[in-house]
């Protein structure tokens, strides 16, 4: 069921006055630096004169965002589906579908999925891209 929701935020649409943004026509693309994470850029620099992006993000079982910082940006997760960890300043935090998490710029942040992988929307402030 939890797979459902992401798949209905994956088919979604992003609503503005006189615009809407399909998701299912939002290609995924593999993360850069990070294997079995992939990012679907729903809002990015581009549209929001670089205040903030949006971004679905899905890491697959037992992958990882390995450790990191963003210098600039405010980062923030909202957990839809599966299941895994994230190291937040060096707290270990569950993640599960409902949860929420901040790390501010310049924090050290990690995310780890579980075996069910970990599907989350992402959001950056000011964009990452």
């Amino acid at each position: 069921m939890e797979k459902e929701l992401f798949e209905k935020f994956n088919n979604g649409e992003l609503r503005l006055p006189g615009k809407t943004i399909a998701f299912e026509r939002i290609a995924w693309s593999k993360h850069p630096t990070f294997e079995g994470v992939e990012l679907k850029h729903i809002i990015t620099a581009k549209e929001t004169g670089g205040t903030f992006s949006y971004h679905l993000v899905r890491i697959a079982p037992n992958k990882s965002i390995k450790n990191h910082i963003h210098e600039t940006q405010l980062e923030t997760h909202e957990v839809i589906a599966g299941s895994g960890t994230c190291v937040n300043n060096g707290i270990k935090l569950e993640y599960v579908p409902g949860v929420i998490s901040i790390m501010p710029a310049k924090v050290p942040h990690e995310v780890n999925a579980s075996e069910d992988g970990l599907y989350l929307f992402a959001k950056f402030i000011p964009a990452l891209c």
